[in-house]
């Protein structure tokens, strides 16, 4: 009996980590308030309140960044990682998985809530402030500049915001010994540094080009798929966005579907909000922008309830978060099995024959692994996706090491769109003003994209080994089974790993690698793709 009580007491959590939940739960509550004002800001919020909101998000900001710094929260932080040697023991195998033992799960929160007061310690509340504000001013300044082609007009907020950027990657780079720009990336993945994704750039520049130019070859020699004929209403398009979402696994009644100029998935706990942007002319641009963005609300939805107002409940990194999005627009979404179980529905909602050939799977599914040079990114392919996160990546360590003046951006994107792509941008609108995320602050974010991409192969490589019976599946409209796995493998794990390769290694038996990407693209795009792709 003794011996039972002492394995409890050892077990149970110290009164300072239960404190430091109860910080952290307030904070999580608090951020919950931030993303919604940030969605509204974005879908709703008239233009004339601007100045207004970027105050109180800015006060906001603040609020969250002093509960992080503030002494209490140190001193308990040392007092519980003094207390808490032994959970890191309970898990020294390095398991990841949904049913391990609290302890474990306290540890890695722990471990989490360090990181964050590591990175917040680094950046003065002035420049928490100085920040929000110019993010809230530049995100409004970007979609006037964007809807009137005129980037001039962007040219001082975002200089502000890149000045400001630059002064949070030195201070961060140098507490937490990163060089700037790493220090950047670490907010958003933890863990990433500018060298790795170099070499994993560079592998993919190995091949891509020579593949992209060998894909357009056979293209060209094959018949153009019918185009569909439009108008397609804008109420149909977002009922069929809206059923599509619920068989994919979207829990309705716990989110919804907006519009915005630029798509996102936002929103909070058992809120979790969806945008895309219509056009009547072609309602396949939504629509997979829409399986896009349910592939981070699946995530979202799919994090474990039990920790959702800690930093352990939360997503592990953007990569992983984008592998979600690309997962399911990418490598599902986009698949023929997916689309010949759709593209009857596409028929009913737009009230076409089935015999009409532009209607039929075969003419979806050239349309949709048609290869193009494009100038926008959210529409590119996923043979030319990858170059267009290269250009931003290098455009954003030029502007953060200041190598690049923002007023040299247009001319500088045009240079590198060309050379990496193939084309060339004839406005801004087409070029440099297409993005939302430097205006808004997102410096580090781009490379995730492709990361994303890399790991979402290793996941379907994986999911196709666990589920023998997925594509029968998925050409069925039953994804009860993948999203299972998913749940398993990633969303219900939550940032139990320390790491996005300690939880693909868990999934998959890898770190990640563009091995299983270029394999994919090679079953789906090269000579035996008829044969090959699912």
């Amino acid at each position: 009996m003794a011996e039972t009580d002492q394995r409890a007491a050892q077990s149970a959590p110290s009164a300072a980590y239960q404190k430091l939940e109860r910080i952290f739960a307030r904070r999580h509550h608090l951020g919950q308030a931030q993303r919604l004002l940030g969605w509204d800001q974005q879908v709703l919020m008239p233009e004339g309140a601007s100045e207004a909101r970027s105050e109180t998000l800015a006060e906001l900001a603040v609020l969250s960044h002093e509960m992080l710094t503030a002494q209490e929260t140190s001193e308990q932080l040392d007092a519980a990682e003094r207390a808490g040697v032994e959970a890191e023991q309970d898990n020294a195998a390095g398991e990841i998985a949904m049913d391990a033992p609290d302890t474990v799960w306290r540890a890695a929160n722990l471990r989490e809530m360090r990181r964050l007061h590591a990175h917040a310690s680094a950046a003065p509340a002035a420049l928490v402030a100085a920040l929000s504000k110019a993010e809230a001013k530049g995100d409004m300044a970007w979609r006037s500049a964007r809807a009137e082609d005129d980037f001039p007009a962007l040219i001082p907020a975002l200089t502000e915001i890149v000045a400001l950027q630059r002064e949070a990657a030195a201070a961060k780079g140098e507490a937490l010994g990163l060089a700037p720009y790493d220090a950047l990336l670490d907010q958003y993945e933890p863990g990433a540094r500018a060298a790795r994704i170099d070499a994993l750039f560079a592998e993919l520049a190995a091949f891509l080009p020579d593949f992209t130019e060998d894909v357009l070859a056979r293209q060209a020699a094959r018949p153009t798929a019918p185009p569909l004929p439009g108008p397609f209403p804008i109420e149909r398009q977002r009922q069929l966005a809206e059923r599509l979402m619920a068989a994919l696994g979207f829990d309705g009644a716990r989110g919804r579907l907006d519009v915005s100029l630029h798509p996102f998935c936002g929103g909070a706990d058992d809120d979790i909000r969806i945008t895309t942007r219509y056009a009547e002319a072609d309602f396949t641009s939504a629509l997979m922008g829409v399986l896009h963005e349910t592939g981070h609300a699946l995530y979202e939805q799919g994090l474990p309830a039990a920790w959702r107002a800690q930093p352990v409940g939360r997503s592990r990194g953007m990569a992983l978060h984008e592998s979600q999005s690309l997962f399911v627009e990418m490598q599902i979404c986009r698949s023929r099995a997916f689309l010949s179980f759709a593209a009857p529905q596409f028929r009913e909602a737009f009230g076409a024959a089935p015999e009409d050939p532009a209607w039929s799977v075969d003419a979806f599914a050239a349309r949709a692994h048609r290869v193009e040079r494009g100038l926008i990114r959210v529409d590119a392919d996923e043979v030319t996706y990858p170059a267009h996160v290269i250009l931003r990546y290098r455009l954003e360590r030029a502007l953060i090491a200041g190598d690049l003046a923002v007023a040299d951006l247009p001319g500088a994107w045009a240079e590198q769109m060309e050379a990496l792509v193939g084309v060339r941008p004839p406005e801004d609108r087409t070029g440099c003003l297409q993005d939302i995320h430097w205006p808004s602050g997102a410096f580090g974010y781009f490379p995730t994209y492709t990361l994303g991409a890399l790991a979402a192969a290793q996941l379907r490589e994986a999911a196709e080994a666990a589920l023998p019976t997925l594509w029968d599946d998925v050409a069925s409209g039953d994804f009860a089974a993948l999203l299972g796995w998913l749940r398993g493998a990633v969303h219900g794990v939550a940032s139990l790993g320390g790491d996005s390769d300690a939880i693909l290694r868990q999934a998959t038996g890898a770190p990640l690698g563009v091995d299983a990407f270029r394999r994919h693209l090679e079953q789906r795009y090269g000579p035996d793709a008829a044969a090959g792709s699912p």
